[in-house]
């Protein structure tokens, strides 16, 4: 179906159900040139991402993690937002959107104007000391890392979805990880829930409570083969609410849509905004 033809059908889902819970996931950034995690079959592009535990439990791991982060962090760090980052900005102003929940790390829908925003997994330009539980920027600790290790700025690998790069085949035994500016002592992460790790309760019940007052849900970009995200989609069957949904290939909420496009995202939602004149 071409963008046109599915615009029109979004326009009258968006336009019949809202205020709308909208929930997005890594396709919806992948025209901001950050890549996405899994293929129109649903399965890993890539190697998993790091476990919380594999990340806490050894010095060697978080070295490999930071000496990554540092070489990905200068195409992250300067991604913008997308066409779809833009409408959603568009119809959050035009009362179409009570709650955009994001499984994306990137801040790019804040970037773009939406402001009823929840970064379901937090968001990977804060850096948290998991000792004293100081927050600061991740630009900052870009400037320490690159002082500390000078010769792996010169570096450069494909960017990978996380934020760090496919870096392979180096002696990560030999990056040096600063230590908490406040603190002194305290392993460094970035401030995002990780493989292994909970999403904060609170952050879920405000979702499940937005739900709940909702009149539709919208997925965007998303495959919804993790559990963190397609916990809202069992939410809405339950509360017996209409679910549409723009993804390119399968997804673990397919038998709930009662519709669902596979068309350009970025189009899709373009043409549908120009149809509800947002």
């Amino acid at each position: 179906m071409n963008p046109l033809e599915a615009g029109a059908q979004l326009a009258e889902f968006i336009a019949g159900h809202s205020p709308l819970v909208v929930l997005t996931g890594a396709g919806v950034s992948t025209a901001s040139g950050i890549p996405d995690y899994r293929d129109v079959n649903g399965q890993w592009k890539r190697a998993q991402p790091v476990t919380f535990q594999a990340f806490m439990g050894a010095e060697v791991t978080r070295q490999r993690y930071w000496a990554r982060s540092l070489v990905g962090w200068r195409t992250f760090g300067q991604a913008r937002p997308g066409p779809a980052h833009t409408v959603l900005a568009q119809l959050e102003r035009a009362g179409r959107v009570e709650l955009l929940i994001t499984q994306n790390v990137d801040g790019l829908h804040e970037a773009a104007g939406s402001s009823r925003v929840v970064d379901l997994h937090g968001r990977l330009d804060t850096v948290r000391c998991m000792g004293c539980e100081a927050r600061f920027s991740r630009a900052s600790w870009q400037d320490a890392l690159v002082d500390l290790n000078p010769d792996w700025a010169q570096l450069s690998a494909l960017s990978a979805p996380d934020g760090d790069a496919d870096l392979e085949a180096v002696d990560f035994s030999r990056f040096v990880i600063p230590a908490c500016p406040h603190c002194g002592v305290g392993v460094l992460k970035p401030d995002v829930v990780f493989y292994g790790e909970s999403v904060p309760r609170a952050r879920v019940e405000q979702c499940l409570d937005a739900i709940r007052a909702a009149r539709g849900v919208l997925v965007l970009g998303s495959s919804l083969m993790v559990y963190s995200g397609y916990r809202f989609i069992l939410a809405a069957q339950e509360a017996g609410l209409p679910i549409a949904a723009v993804n390119q290939g399968v997804t673990r909420g397919d038998a709930a849509f009662s519709l669902k496009l596979g068309s350009d995202l970025g189009q899709t939602l373009q043409a549908a905004a120009s149809i509800l004149h947002c």
